[in-house]
């Protein structure tokens, strides 16, 4: 099955730099903004509800990351879900710890059945929004591992026609008939808050760089799944691994980034 190519990939985003609005989390903002701005996309945090759905269509894409819910907020990403769909701009949904309560679920399934592009989690999300009621994780933090959660992914990309990636040691992404795996990354990135999100982000700007769905989601994998891995080369720990992977998605050149890419 043809791969994406990556070297062109990455070259589109930063010829386009893509403008992402993010409706994402309290805990991972920073984090989320500074992975974008060094792989070459412009970030906006906007979630308020009077102005987040008037933003959308400004964008190049649009992030939902469900992880601090408030009423208002998930108004807010309706709001902005429909703007993006009415505007043409393609958006991407975290389900952040689906499946713990039923507030959270509702919200995920709300949102997933506006159409996102791509909805991207980790096993227990997946599983949970595919309808295992027994998937739900621990807290954040999935109880399963991703390959456990690949008929999930398949049975919803089918069912809701989207591109689901379930993300894990080895990384899968399908649009209910192909599959692709990417087996990149480092254990570190699960002690460090936010590397989760981040992957979504810029999942959610190789969409913003015109890329289909499928391919963006590879992409935007691959890419936090091989900085990853020259990050952890020169960390000490969780704290100096976070900087040096933020340095990395900046000096991460397409070259590098296809031929350390490891699809399956």
């Amino acid at each position: 099955m043809p791969q994406p190519d990556l070297a062109d990939a990455l070259a589109r985003l930063r010829a386009r730099g893509p403008l992402v609005h993010n409706i994402t989390n309290y805990v991972v903002m920073n984090t989320t903004a500074n992975a974008l701005l060094a792989i070459g996309a412009s970030p906006a945090m906007v979630h308020a509800l009077p102005e987040a759905a008037a933003f959308a269509p400004l964008a190049q894409a649009l992030v939902i990351n469900i992880g601090t819910l408030s009423p208002a907020w998930v108004e807010a990403m309706e709001q902005a879900a429909a703007a993006a769909n009415a505007a043409g701009v393609p958006w991407i949904l975290d389900p952040v710890a689906a499946g713990a309560t039923a507030y959270r679920s509702d919200a995920s399934k709300r949102l997933l059945a506006l159409g996102p592009a791509i909805v991207r989690g980790n096993a227990s999300e997946i599983m949970a929004l595919a309808g295992d009621t027994g998937a739900a994780g621990k807290g954040v933090d999935s109880t399963e591992g991703s390959d456990a959660a690949r008929a999930a992914a398949r049975a919803l990309a089918a069912q809701t026609r989207c591109v689901v990636a379930v993300t894990g040691a080895i990384d899968y992404v399908t649009d209910g008939t192909r599959m692709t795996g990417i087996a990149n990354g480092d254990p570190m990135l699960s002690r460090v808050t936010g590397t989760g999100c981040a992957a979504t982000a810029l999942c959610g700007a190789f969409l913003g760089a015109g890329l289909p769905a499928f391919d963006a989601a590879i992409a935007g994998l691959a890419a936090i799944g091989v900085a990853a891995e020259k990050a952890v080369a020169t960390a000490n720990g969780p704290g100096s691994f976070q900087v040096a992977l933020i340095d990395a998605l900046y000096t991460l050149d397409g070259a590098t980034l296809a031929a350390g890419a490891n699809l399956r």
